[in-house]
């Protein structure tokens, strides 16, 4: 007899597991890695995809090539801050330079929905002409498709990018060492509390807008001052804490941060103890984690600072082996931080 139950998990075998899939698949969390890893990893990818990074570093010949690819479905496609445009060119710089790359080429494929306002096309167009300028990449081909009325929530947008890599540089979850310290590079939450606020109407007694910016200039400047970058991650779905505990789970190595260092604006902090949210699983556009030695720490913090973000150390890894995250509270005791099995925040990037 066929089963009555409409729930979308099954429990009879081990872990629950869901049958179809949910918008936590795409929120960065414990059920998006499950998918990645078990199902697309395992079956479709090849060479370093067990390095875990936010793109691949490949040598096609003699030069090092850094390919990343992203699709950008956010809702609303304007927000305080940037648009959806903006959000996809530089969301794929983004990943180009947590490999150390110089951006290069890009490409943008459209799934256009039937009805979209042309001009509301040609603003998100424009948009992504001007955030490519700025972030010193060009787009060199692309492709249109458009589907029926109301089944495509009016844009969706793909990029790949394309970056060199110089042959000094490896950065990856593979070099994180017992003794890194963990710097980041600006207050964390400010996107996803703008792009929510945007889609419910939600009326705070303060303005905050995405924290969206391109990466590639601070990560680029810190390699030119002869840092050492040992791991980058940008802080997009699942905040800083899905971040942290993938790496530490990658590397295999404990990650303590403190509580107190992890910079909040007042108006983030605000939102999350209103709504409900931790802010260190809230995403953000333009943040990100440097895993450097202790020695290359100053340097670092020196050359994020002249970018105005508010630069931080959090934290530092240890040569415990379980790979597990623990928080520092404010009292002085510990926590242990752990990936969200649902969904924070959906269709935020």
């Amino acid at each position: 007899m066929a089963s009555t139950d409409s729930n979308p998990f099954r429990s009879m075998n081990g872990p629950m597991e869901p049958e179809r899939i949910l918008l936590a698949h795409g929120g960065g969390g414990r059920l998006m890695h499950q998918l990645i890893d078990g199902l697309f990893g395992l079956t479709l990818l090849d060479g370093a995809y067990d390095k875990k990074h936010d793109g691949v570093v490949v040598e096609p010949g003699s030069t090092r090539v850094a390919f990343t690819t992203d699709s950008f479905v956010v809702h609303p496609l304007f927000f305080p801050g940037g648009d959806i445009g903006t959000l996809a060119v530089w969301g794929t710089v983004n990943d180009l330079a947590m490999c150390g790359a110089r951006p290069q080429f890009l490409s943008a494929g459209f799934i256009l929905e039937e009805g979209f306002e042309m001009d509301l096309l040609r603003r998100i167009v424009h948009s992504m002409r001007a955030a490519a300028d700025r972030a010193g990449i060009k787009i060199v081909t692309g492709d249109t498709k458009v589907v029926d009325r109301g089944k495509g929530h009016g844009v969706y947008i793909n990029t790949a990018g394309l970056g060199i890599v110089d042959r000094n540089v490896q950065i990856e979850p593979g070099r994180i060492a017992p003794g890194d310290v963990i710097i980041l590079n600006g207050d964390i939450g400010r996107h996803g509390i703008a792009v929510l606020s945007a889609r419910e109407g939600l009326s705070f007694a303060f303005a905050l807008e995405s924290d969206l910016a391109p990466l590639a200039g601070p990560v680029l400047h810190m390699l030119d001052s002869g840092i050492d970058l040992h791991c980058l991650r940008d802080l997009t779905r699942g905040g800083l804490a899905s971040a942290l505990v993938e790496l530490a789970t990658t590397r295999g190595l404990n990650i303590c941060i403190e509580e107190q260092r992890v910079p909040v604006c007042a108006e983030v902090r605000s939102a999350c103890e209103i709504l409900g949210f931790d802010p260190l699983y809230v995403a953000n556009e333009g943040r990100f984690i440097a895993f450097v030695s202790p020695a290359d720490a100053p340097t670092a913090l020196d050359v994020l600072q002249s970018y105005g973000t508010g630069p931080s150390v959090i934290g530092s890894v240890t040569d415990c082996v379980s790979g597990i995250v623990t928080v520092r509270t404010p009292l002085g005791t510990k926590r242990i931080v752990q990936m969200f099995s649902g969904e924070q925040l959906p269709r935020i990037c």
